[in-house]
């Protein structure tokens, strides 16, 4: 079995999560929206894991909508926040997830003004440059809390609450933040919420968006009366009960995994000092990131770097799974958009990787990385002596 360290691009559905589901493929199948026996019984599933995601996040229950996961629930939040205002301004960063940005991009070329803010190298956006871009026209703040390339965290609350004394809403990409930081939205005054299962040790295809009561906003899936009508389809019943039950796993255990995580992260951290001194740099602001993602971009002084997609192969090869953000566009390799907002040039950036951990992984992964990668990078560049 190869090492797995791409934790932040999907993870192992836990066994527990799996027993929820699948009575739910078998005996369990009714349609949810279906008055019979067999459709009452899935509905009342489905209403069990509205229940348990709504008071771990201190909501009510009718503020949760379920979706097929983060693309989706970001696509609803920021297309029906817009269509529900007259204001035509929008103030998000450069480092979102192209799930924010592509749709915000869209918006731009329909008329809406989009300001993006640059974080620097420290990786992160202060409330204090949110609030020297606010304009009368802001109808939306749309920033994550934990970027998924660095780990960085906004400070969402006090982002929120600057939001909220302006009477603008505020939208978070919380995707790589849930299960790895508390968030209560009776504190916290997000107006959206998004979350995908599949980055909890949850199935792919669910998740969620919290709408906070009273909001303005217009549902962007039509097709049907589910959800309140908020979002057409057929209930995904076994992803729903799924990301309920990874949802709540992710709650109960989450103190116990991110030490567990921290110390595997910080066994990494260690290792890339001691053997690439100068030559591993970490990038953005450790004090203010979470200790399941960790991006290296590797150069020497003398302007020596890898090539990242080269490096990632060949990790690959020796059954080490890691990840770097570039993107392949007609054949051309582009550099990861989030290493770029951070001031990286492009070459730099081009010779990054992403290592995410997740709670399955071991000290024994962490030594088999170091195993193979000093040979991998010595036949890449000349390391120093």
């Amino acid at each position: 079995m190869p090492v797995y360290f791409d934790n932040a691009a999907t993870t192992q559905t836990d066994e527990r999560v799996l027993d929820a589901m699948l009575p739910f493929f078998r005996s369990h199948y009714g349609n949810a929206s279906s008055i019979h026996a067999l459709g009452r019984q899935t509905n009342v599933a489905v209403e069990e894991a509205r229940e348990k995601i709504a008071r771990i996040l201190g909501a009510e229950v009718s503020e949760i909508i379920f979706t097929s996961g983060g693309t989706e629930s970001n696509n609803a939040a920021l297309k029906g926040a817009l269509a529900a205002s007259e204001k035509r301004h929008v103030i998000t960063s450069s480092v979102e997830h192209h799930a924010v940005l592509h749709p915000l991009e869209h918006a731009a070329q329909e008329g809406v003004q989009l300001t993006v803010l640059d974080p620097g190298p420290k990786g992160w956006i202060s409330a204090a440059q949110v609030e020297a871009a606010l304009t009368p026209d802001i109808a939306l703040v749309s920033l994550m809390h934990v970027n998924n390339e660095t780990g960085c965290i906004n400070p969402i609350e006090e982002i929120a609450a600057l939001c909220s004394t302006r009477g603008i809403l505020f939208h978070t990409d919380w995707v790589q933040a849930a299960g790895k930081l508390p968030l209560d939205v009776r504190e916290v005054p997000v107006d959206f919420l998004s979350v995908s299962a599949h980055k909890i040790h949850g199935p792919k295809g669910a998740g969620f968006l919290y709408v906070r009561g009273g909001t303005p906003w217009t549902p962007w899936m039509e097709g049907g009366s589910q959800e309140r009508g908020r979002r057409g389809g057929t209930l995904n019943v076994p992803g729903i009960v799924g990301l309920g039950e990874a949802f709540a796993l992710a709650h109960s255990e989450r103190d116990a995994n991110v030490s567990r995580i921290a110390a595997l992260s910080q066994s990494i951290q260690q290792r890339m000092q001691q053997l690439f001194p100068g030559v591993a740099h970490l990038n953005g602001d450790r004090s203010r990131a979470v200790p399941h993602i960790l991006n290296y971009s590797f150069f020497t002084d003398d302007g020596q770097a890898p090539d990242g997609e080269m490096l990632l192969l060949s990790l690959d090869i020796d059954g080490i799974c890691v990840s770097n953000g570039s993107a392949c566009t007609s054949g051309t390799v582009l550099p990861s958009h989030v290493l770029i907002g951070l001031g990286h040039e492009e070459r730099l950036a081009l010779s990054s990787i992403r290592i995410s951990l997740g709670k399955f992984n071991t000290e024994a992964d962490v030594s088999e990385l170091f195993e193979k990668l000093p040979g991998i990078l010595s036949r890449m560049i000349k390391l120093p002596a």
